[in-house]
């Protein structure tokens, strides 16, 4: 989870996502990013949880998270870990990493990239056939990168049957900032960049003051950044009945763009297939 403002539990039971979270990540601790954390791991303590969690934030998470975790919470069944993290961190996670990069928000704000590993390349089955290896764990050993040896003593090695390898998914979330040079280079070439944008176009000197952007702004980050595809989140209370403005304003400048929305599930497809399709 990437932040924790209040309600959150409240929209997780509404739209039917888990509770066996292990890790909640915030970007800065303005209120709304993390009010919501004390209740959830109070909750999280009554349904009789075991595994522990872990927080981790910028410089200050320590203290901060400390406080929010004594306010009206009992001793929990499980530990609580808090790590504070900063740019250029790397936490692996299996099968991708968390990268923390720095934003322009308040001193020590940041922001998270979600970076899935090089897959394999492909295996090419009609070839494998065609070389008479049977179908079973010789085509699994080859595609996983050995040299096998058949019965009649040839030997097959990946580089004649499995291309070469693809990259992963990369998700990249802002979190509150200013359209700044390091978010743009941490969205270079994400299949998804979610970004901030707090206000419209006529608001920028508000945007500027406050360290936030405006729809233009991000998607001005997401052209510079070549990203495929932009959501607009954190979006201002007073645009809450109408978001046909800024997504106006955006797509005037990255046409690939939607608003965030609650509940809203969107699929990333492989950088390969999306080219593909």
């Amino acid at each position: 989870m990437f932040d924790c403002g209040e309600g959150t539990q409240r929209q997780m039971m509404r739209y039917g996502v888990g509770f066996s979270l292990r890790d909640i990540f915030f970007t800065h601790f303005h209120a709304d990013h993390v009010l919501g954390v004390t209740g959830l791991v109070r909750t999280l303590g009554l349904q009789g949880r075991t595994d522990p969690i872990c927080l981790y934030g910028p410089v200050g998470a320590k203290d901060i998270l400390s406080q929010a975790m004594s306010l009206g919470v009992e001793k929990t069944p499980f530990e609580i870990h808090i790590e504070e993290i900063k740019p250029g961190d790397r936490l692996e996670r299996g099968e991708y990493e968390i990268r923390i990069f720095a934003t322009q928000h308040t001193r020590h704000s940041i922001g998270f990239i979600i970076a899935e590993h090089e897959r394999l390349g492909r295996f090419n089955p009609e070839k494998a056939r065609e070389l008479g290896i049977p179908e079973g764990p010789l085509w699994g050993q080859i595609h996983a990168g050995k040299t096998v040896t058949l019965d009649d003593g040839r030997r097959i090695g990946p580089e004649e049957l499995v291309g070469e390898v693809r990259p992963g998914r990369k998700v990249v979330l802002s979190g509150d900032t200013r359209p700044c040079k390091s978010v743009v280079e941490a969205a270079e070439g994400a299949d998804l960049l979610i970004h901030e944008a707090t206000f419209g176009e006529e608001e920028e000197d508000r945007a500027e003051e406050t360290g936030h952007s405006t729809a233009k702004g991000a998607a001005q980050v997401a052209l510079a950044a070549r990203a495929r595809r932009l959501v607009l989140s954190h979006l201002s209370a007073r645009y809450s009945k109408d978001f046909h403005p800024l997504l106006e304003q955006a797509r005037a400048v990255f046409p690939n763009t939607v608003v965030a929305r609650d509940g809203m599930s969107i699929e990333v497809p492989f950088p390969d297939a999306a080219a593909e399709g």
